[in-house]
């Protein structure tokens, strides 16, 4: 199917259902029930998931197959959102135009920032696409916002205002990122029962492209091109010595890697019409890094895993707060009620980065291969318990009998 075996076919399927039925999955609990709490299928944290998963997907063409670790790719996510909020300003809402310049302008851009970065290795390499990174921060923090030639509004953003030109926007479209006229915030609401569901058109037109270009990545780690990658990983200074010059590889990794990431910016702009530095910022570099460490770097699915992990227990447990808390311990004693809130109370809120630390500290050390790794280590935990629970066919297994000698 589609020039992919087996195996990667069931991926992209898997994939497919879970990104195409997320709104059922992502809503386990009642709505009005305490654990609805937990309950992520709301279209703005289903769409980071989306977006931060394609980030992950890109990056990891880059870091998991040449294992060239780069802590600057949030350039190119921020330079994807300035471009398609560009597009928004001068032409129209429509996503499309602008989610195809913030992929083009992220390759030119990474492109040159590959080229200078690539002439050294490892850490070197790190600390360079950081540089370039914290360049373009200030840059579109404060030089690129100057009054006369204003292209990023400095800290507050650039958005949209009403007396951009939008040249080829016309009465009867939304006043709002739309595609051909449906409106990306567009949602469809299920009610079943005591639960609710939302069907947003903006998230499924990021699941479909997310189906893209995860076959995209398939494809190239399936190919030549991405066992040359691989090769690069395993020994660099081998392959420079019988001849072969692997800085074209490289770079062409660099390259894809940085279209990903402005197309995860491009989507970004695409649900909601703001473009700010901060998505530059050293921190989202370091984000996308723990993404693809946390799910398994060098996996296919792993990226995506690693990307939703994060972003759930991100929203998840910045949401709950003191009175949350006390309405789950209820049930206790007033003094331990007390007690047990105040000592989980570090762990919620503002302090949601400790929470999301020490799981990563518990996957680093206990699954060192990340959450596929735990994914693999179940599936043949349940294989085991299956071959045990499986009755032997005496007919390919007689029982054993005495040698007539005895």
């Amino acid at each position: 199917m589609l020039g992919l075996n087996k195996k990667d076919t069931t991926l992209l399927l898997v994939v497919a259902v879970l990104t195409l039925f997320a709104p059922f999955i992502l809503n386990p609990f009642p709505t009005d029930s305490a654990m609805a709490q937990f309950n992520a299928g709301y279209p703005d944290l289903m769409q980071r998931f989306i977006i931060f998963g394609i980030f992950a997907v890109g990056y990891n063409i880059l870091f998991g197959l040449t294992g060239y670790l780069s802590f600057g790719h949030a350039a190119f996510l921020g330079v994807g959102s300035y471009s398609a909020v560009w597009i928004f300003k001068l032409f129209s809402y429509n996503v499309l135009p602008a989610i195809g310049l913030s992929v083009v302008v992220a390759a030119i851009f990474s492109l040159l920032i590959g080229f200078v970065s690539l002439r050294r290795s490892g850490i070197y390499f790190s600390i360079l696409t950081l540089a370039f990174a914290q360049m373009s921060f200030a840059l579109a923090y404060s030089v690129l916002s100057n009054p006369k030639f204003n292209l990023t509004n400095g800290e507050t953003g650039l958005q949209v205002y009403a007396d951009d030109p939008q040249w080829f926007h016309r009465d009867g479209l939304p006043d709002l990122p739309h595609l051909f006229g449906l409106s990306m915030r567009s949602t469809y609401t299920l009610d079943l029962g005591a639960w609710s569901f939302d069907f947003n058109a903006g998230y499924y037109l990021c699941a479909v492209i997310l189906m893209i270009v995860f076959y995209l990545a398939i494809r190239i780690f399936r190919s030549p091109f991405g066992m040359m990658l691989r090769a690069v990983k395993s020994n660099q200074q081998r392959m420079n010595y019988t001849g072969l010059n692997t800085r074209p590889y490289t770079l062409a990794a660099f390259v894809i890697s940085g279209m990903y990431a402005g197309l995860a910016g491009g989507l970004m702009a695409a649900m909601d019409p703001l473009a700010g530095a901060e998505r530059m910022q050293w921190t989202a570099s370091g984000e996308v890094v723990l993404m693809t460490i946390l799910g398994g770097t060098g996996t296919l699915i792993g990226p995506i895993l690693g990307a939703g992990f994060i972003k759930y227990f991100e929203n998840i447990f910045s949401k709950i707060n003191d009175t949350v808390l006390h309405n789950w311990f209820a049930f206790l004693p007033d003094g331990i009620e007390d007690f047990v809130v105040f000592i989980v109370h570090p762990f919620i809120g503002k302090g949601w980065h400790l929470t999301l630390g020490l799981l990563f500290m518990l996957v680093v050390i206990f699954l060192p291969g990340g959450l596929v790794e735990g994914g693999q280590r179940l599936s043949r935990l349940f294989k085991r318990r299956s071959a045990k629970a499986k009755p032997e066919d005496p007919e390919h297994h007689p029982e054993e009998k005495p040698h007539v000698a005895e």
